[in-house]
């Protein structure tokens, strides 16, 4: 089938655009939704042309429609000519002069034909900056960005900024569609003052003038010989460009206009005042206080930022989506159009239309007309790098995009991105390339119809992958915060990789996961780190998978449980782990695995067997020279010390565990050492000293990023705290370990046959209320709170924490029972009461036999 031509044809003789459109769609045998897809619009661009309901429909969209609908020579020309029908003695739109709104006169005394600049926010360094640009003499300046980022704004701002270095006069013009160079000359030469080219020279004398020229992208060839010959006729004369591409002509230079800063992946700011910093926010509050009365509310604003980041700092879809503040909520802005940014258009905006924000058009084919400038090689590779959910560097870019194994300089690449507005780069560290989100959802959507995505998210996770092998390893020593700040920011891409590589490629996703288990400990994610490696170490298809690798992640595993008080429960795995690096030879991983047994064990009552692998563990490390697992073996070994109530001697430990932390310069086995000689002078009874040193180590450990680590600190000084009777402080370190203040005795909200998961400081948290109320002289309540921590203890916490709660309960109650549940319990263990607690129990037991 091909379109008819012979009926509804309009007044000039042509099919109308409807029937055109309509008819070559269904020659190619698509249907509205696949032409839309191939050309990068919006399905309802395609049903609202073929209806005829867009009366002047913009000429980038029908380009990409011809384009997609493989249209050349007279096709394409009677294609393009139907969706701009024009009368037969109308002149073709050439350049002309930008319309003047208001009148200016400055001090100077510089003329400016110009419209008035709008008031921008945020722009601050741009204008300084491209007002240097053009001091420092150059002669063309273009700024280039996409559709509605606000060139032709900042470029009104700039010019009005320096008017007064340019007392020949400050004047613009708009380039029409169809200009030629004799169009731009004649349009410039003539808002400059002169009547020909010839005449410029002696018109403008020594005097520099400023020209801005509007719109390049409509005819970026005649725009750029135009410029050659206007420059080369008048030195003195500076232009300041703007278009969705570079004009290329000589001695250009390009400034990219990028996006307003949005607030940071990860900040939700609760304090308007805050959140008002960044500019996307600011303009996107100020942009709806023009539609509703009221200011975001407190409720509103972590949606707000999100929403912003969304959008990716562009104005022209902030204001879009402000707009629709006048029916919605900013939440409900979120939820309704956080997901369909690239379909936002300007169709509900009457008379906004200029050379940055045309009229009724979509971001997507705000997005596809800039995309169409690319290279067939470009595009592809923009494609592949819309993998990335966040920042990344040149060589994660080199390796995403390397194809065969053979790395290619991506740079020339990257800075034609930038060039054309596609690419963000913010910072000067490694992670500070950005696609714009409109810009990745576009081409995610263009991978998909070209078949792509899958190969793509599938190359995206073996490169994160290594990311995270190779960074991995500093996780451990002196290079910890440098290879968490590196998975920080890559926090998004670990997710995305994640969960593509678990449907489609389970070994790259168990690799993967394998390697974070210390970063999600340090980061607090021990519970979805731990589910991510249950789901992987589980799937069918990894049956077959490298032991080793099984066994780091099941090594994982058991060190994430123990951060929330399930570690009986991956003792078997810790155990399949130790039994696959021995046979394996893999001295690293036995080490792992055996400092693992050395916390679970005791948990399950398994105290000597604990011992012997700190023993073990010790051996090892000092047969292979690693210090550091020396160090760890050393602290696992003073918990014994303090089992059996040699203090002298565990403080001799740490003493040695710092002194190896430090040969290794790990500071966060450094910090744990330092926490446990905090717990040491406790069981000693300088409550005053513990509580001083738990504090020093707590707020260490909280710039390094150690919560579990930290929480163990936080416990002992609330412990001490306790013990002074301060309340006040005791108080405040609970509520910091437990928001939601724990009640003696309260039954667990887990559904029938649910077990209940305690965390470790459960019980830390019972014994601090209990030795505030036994302080207090209120017996009855510290029972409660002593039984509540025994309970905690008994469920998964520490054997030390059941002791200390055993011992209180009896000098609260006095009762008998307690005292040969503590007499049983410190047979089984191997405890032994500390001095202050023997003392306690001996005028305890004294009273009893008086009575």
């Amino acid at each position: 089938m091909t379109p008819d031509h012979d009926r509804s044809r309009s007044p000039g003789g042509r099919t109308p655009l409807p029937d055109l459109l309509r008819g070559h769609r269904l020659a190619a045998g698509l249907t509205q939704a696949e032409l839309a897809g191939r050309a990068g619009v919006g399905v309802r661009t395609v049903r609202d042309l073929e209806r005829g309901r867009s009366a002047r429909p913009q000429r980038t969209t029908v380009g990409l429609l011809a384009d997609a609908l493989g249209l050349t020579g007279a096709a394409r020309e009677g294609f393009l000519a139907a969706a701009r029908p024009t009368p037969a003695a109308a002149p073709p739109t050439a350049a002309r002069h930008l319309p003047v709104t208001g009148s200016a006169a400055p001090a100077s005394g510089t003329p400016i034909a110009l419209p008035q600049p709008v008031p921008l926010l945020g722009r601050e360094q741009d204008i300084a900056e491209v007002a240097a640009l053009l001091d420092a003499g150059h002669p063309v300046v273009s700024l280039v960005g996409l559709a509605g980022v606000g060139k032709t704004a900042l470029a009104l701002t700039v010019a009005y900024a320096v008017a007064a270095d340019h007392p020949a006069g400050v004047a613009g013009v708009l380039v029409g569609e169809g200009s030629d160079a004799a169009d731009v000359v004649a349009a410039s030469v003539a808002v400059l003052g002169a009547r020909r080219l010839a005449d410029l020279a002696c018109q403008l004398g020594d005097r520099p003038a400023l020209l801005l020229v509007d719109a390049v992208e409509r005819a970026p060839g005649p725009v750029a010989e135009a410029l050659r010959a206007l420059v080369t006729t008048a030195p003195t004369l500076r232009v300041l460009v703007t278009g969705r591409r570079p004009a290329g002509c000589p001695g250009e230079l390009v400034r990219p206009v990028a996006p307003l800063d949005v607030p940071p992946a990860g900040v939700t700011p609760t304090d308007p005042d805050e959140l008002m910093r960044w500019p996307a926010t600011a303009l996107f509050a100020d942009r709806l206080a023009r539609v509703r009365a009221e200011p975001p509310t407190p409720a509103e604003l972590p949606a707000l930022a999100a929403l912003v980041r969304r959008l990716g700092g562009l104005p022209l879809a902030i204001e879009l989506m402000a707009a629709r503040g006048r029916i919605l909520d900013v939440t409900e802005l979120l939820d309704r159009y956080g997901d369909r940014v690239l379909d936002l258009d300007t169709g509900d905006a009457p008379g906004w239309e200029t050379a940055d924000r045309p009229a009724a058009v979509t971001l997507r084919e705000a997005v596809a007309t800039s995309y169409r400038l690319l290279a067939p090689a470009e595009r592809a590779a923009l494609r592949r790098l819309s993998a990335f959910r966040n920042r990344w560097s040149v060589e994660l870019a080199e390796e995403l995009l390397a194809d065969d194994g053979t790395r290619e300089d991506v740079v020339p690449l990257l800075d034609r991105l930038r060039e054309l507005g596609l690419l963000s780069i913010r910072g000067t560290g490694r992670f500070r390339f950005r696609l714009l989100d409109a810009v990745r959802d576009f081409a995610g959507e263009r991978a998909a119809d070209e078949g792509e995505l899958t190969g793509i998210r599938q190359r995206h996770a073996l490169v994160v992958a290594g990311l995270v092998r190779r960074t991995a390893p500093g996780l451990i020593g002196a290079e910890v915060p440098a290879a968490v700040r590196v998975l920080d920011e890559a926090t998004s891409d670990v997710i995305a990789a994640l969960r593509h590589a678990a449907e489609h490629d389970p070994v790259t996703a168990l690799r993967l996961a394998a390697s974070l288990p210390r970063w999600w400990r340090l980061r607090g994610r021990d519970v979805s780190g731990r589910r991510w490696l249950r789901r992987l170490l589980t799937d069918p298809r990894i049956a077959d998978a490298d032991p080793v690798l099984r066994a780091w992640a099941l090594v994982g595993a058991a060190r994430l449980a123990l951060e929330h008080g399930a570690g009986p429960a991956e003792l078997p795995s810790a155990r399949a782990a130790l039994a696959t690096f021995r046979a394996a030879g893999e001295v690293t991983g036995e080490l792992s695995a055996r400092s693992v047994l050395c916390a679970l064990l005791p948990a399950i009552g398994a105290y000597d067997e604990a011992r012997e692998q700190a023993q073990a563990l010790l051996e090892v490390a000092t047969r292979h020279g690693r210090s550091r697992g020396a160090a760890v073996a050393q602290t696992h070994l003073t918990w014994h010390d303090v089992r059996t109530g040699d203090l002298a001697g565990a403080r001799r430990r740490l003493a040695a565990v710092d002194r190896l932390a430090a040969e290794c310069g790990d500071e966060r086995l450094r910090l744990a050492a330092r926490a446990d000689l905090a717990e040491v002078t406790r069981f000693e009874g300088r409550f005053a000293d513990a509580a001083a040193q738990g504090r020093r180590v707590a707020a260490a450990l909280a710039e390094l990023g150690d919560p579990g680590q930290r929480r163990r600190a936080l416990g002992t000084v609330g412990l001490a705290l306790a013990e002074l009777g301060r309340a006040a402080e005791a108080l405040a370190v609970v509520a910091e370990l437990r928001p939601t203040r724990p009640v003696p005795g309260q039954r667990s909200t887990a559904r029938p046959g649910e077990a209940r998961t305690r965390r470790p400081e459960d019980a830390v948290c019972a014994l601090i209320e209990g030795h505030l109320a036994r302080h207090r002289g209120d017996r009855e309540l510290a029972a409660e709170w002593f039984t509540a921590a025994a309970e905690a203890a008994a469920e998964g916490g520490d054997r030390r924490d059941l002791i200390e709660a055993l011992v209180g309960l009896a000098a609260s109650t006095a009762d008998v029972a307690v005292l040969d549940r503590l007499d049983r319990a410190l047979r089984s263990t191997g405890f032994r009461l500390l001095t202050r607690e023997e003392d306690l129990l001996y005028a305890l037991v004294a009273g009893l036999r008086r009575g």
